[in-house]
């Protein structure tokens, strides 16, 4: 019987960083420069290129070894020792920011994604336009 540890499904843990950061897979893509379906592929493979892997956790806002590293086990025991019930009632003892600033913050990296979707939206046009002018 094998005591090895079975590696941890990096493509996995993309997943659900990129699900918790409230993350669309096409978001992603476009970000990183690739089709959805290849972040499709990628978060169902078990091991992802370093080169990929340095450019996804950019984009997520985490370091490498938090994807490698990731663990739902450890989100779950750092909010059960964060929340704890007092009579009927949720009190959170751990809050350090403000969560108004991590909303806006939030729109604003909204703003930014969608206004690069419109420009590359635009120049696909302007290509286009080129291209029946030539003919």
């Amino acid at each position: 019987m094998s005591t090895t540890a079975k590696p941890k499904h990096i493509g996995r843990n993309i997943s659900r960083i990129r699900e918790l950061r409230g993350m669309k897979q096409e978001a992603l893509a476009f970000a990183i420069g690739v089709s959805q379906q290849s972040v499709s592929n990628i978060e169902a493979s078990e091991t992802v290129d370093e080169e990929k892997l340095h450019a996804i956790a950019e984009v997520l806002g985490v370091t490498v070894e938090a994807i490698k590293n990731f663990s739902e086990e450890a989100i779950l025991n750092i909010i059960g020792n964060t929340y704890h019930v007092d009579n009927s009632s949720a009190v959170n003892y751990g809050c350090t920011f403000n969560p108004l600033d991590k909303l806006i913050q939030a729109h604003e990296e909204q703003i930014k994604l969608y206004e690069r979707l419109v420009q590359a939206e635009k120049d696909k046009v302007e290509y286009l336009e080129k291209l029946l002018k030539g003919k």
